[in-house]
């Protein structure tokens, strides 16, 4: 009788104990604040209310988990994109280093003006000028080699008006946004003009966004046996898909096959995919990044050279789409920032 006593005390100590754990895991998550590093805007209750919506099974605008897609433009969306294009740097660097090898390279007005930190001439060479920078350290090498280059820059160089990593520059309250749409089981794509074998080294570590999840601009390649009769893929100089405006809808439908429900940009360029987004039959979220912060990011829309939102920033309007305030909306805009608290 005595045992008997034991074990039925035994056996509530452990129910006391899953419940009292059951109880402290629903307070946890009813405390877990969504987006914190949002200030409360229209903005944040766009987003936070649309996922409520498409996931709540008893809603008549569910979405099944198969067809929650979300795509993210990269450069401004994601993280900086000023003065220049990060990947951008990347090439001005690596050219540096060729030129310091190959100093014959400095007869081309281009690549001398880039030795001499000449950056308004190279800009204003359009894309002639800087197609040949980027042609020149982004081609005629394995892919390997390429993805180590990019990966040691990566560790390596420091973006100049902050003396941070490049991989610091990124959008905390945007990063916020791709783990929130992940717990709420949506796949997430990177869809970007940017150069996907750019990105793919180091985007999977930074975002969270695994590499087969990310769609970007790509060159020719050539498959070739090397000296050890080893299979290589050659990156030659020779563009195979433009994933920028209208080259993003069709990238989607040829990578993901199946239209965002979300999708989120910041330019012109994104505006196409916003569209698409836009003719879902599901319920559906566009959003773009309006960069108004000058002081802890930068200020530009329709007049930038590179990231130029206008158009698109027109049809947002028009059509009510969310258009992020980021000097309003955003209470940090880099993850060290929280750091530094």
């Amino acid at each position: 009788m005595r045992k008997h006593n034991i074990i039925i005390f035994v056996v509530s100590l452990v129910l006391l104990s899953c419940q009292e754990t059951k109880q402290t895991e629903k307070e946890t998550t009813v405390k877990k604040e969504v987006l914190p590093s949002w200030n409360d805007s229209k903005s944040k209750s766009d987003i936070i209310g649309f996922v409520q919506k498409v996931t709540d099974s008893s809603s008549p605008l569910f979405v099944p988990v198969i067809d929650r897609i979300a795509t993210f433009d990269n450069d401004g969306t994601l993280w900086t994109e000023q003065p220049f294009y990060f990947q951008l740097a990347y090439a001005f660097d690596e050219a540096n280093q060729m030129i310091k090898q190959n100093p014959e390279m400095k007869n081309d007005p281009i690549f001398e003006a880039l030795a001499n930190g000449d950056m308004e001439t190279i800009m204003s060479s359009g894309k002639e000028g800087v197609g040949k920078i980027l042609m020149v350290t982004h081609t005629g090498i394995y892919t390997d080699q390429y993805y180590g280059k990019v990966s040691k820059w990566m560790e390596t160089a420091k973006y100049p008006k902050s003396g941070k990593a490049y991989s610091e520059m990124i959008f905390q309250p945007m990063l916020e946004v791709i783990d929130y749409l992940k717990d709420n089981n949506f796949s997430v794509f990177i869809v970007s003009g940017g150069s996907s074998d750019f990105m793919r080294p180091w985007a999977e570590n930074v975002y969270g966004i695994p590499k087969n999840n990310i769609i970007g601009t790509t060159l020719q390649l050539e498959y070739v046996l090397n000296d050890s009769n080893s299979p290589k893929l050659r990156i030659l100089p020779e563009i195979g898909f433009l994933d920028d405006k209208e080259g993003k809808p069709m990238a989607i439908h040829q990578y993901i096959g199946r239209k965002p429900i979300a999708a989120f940009g910041n330019s012109d360029g994104d505006l196409q995919m916003l569209q698409w987004t836009d003719s879902n039959s599901y319920p559906s979220l566009k959003v773009y990044v309006h960069h108004t912060d000058g002081d802890r990011e930068w200020k530009y829309d329709r007049d930038a050279r590179m990231g130029k939102l206008d158009k698109g920033l027109d049809e947002a309007l028009a059509k009510n789409w969310t258009v992020i305030d980021m000097a309003q909306d955003w209470k940090i805009i880099y993850p060290y920032e929280l750091k530094e608290e």
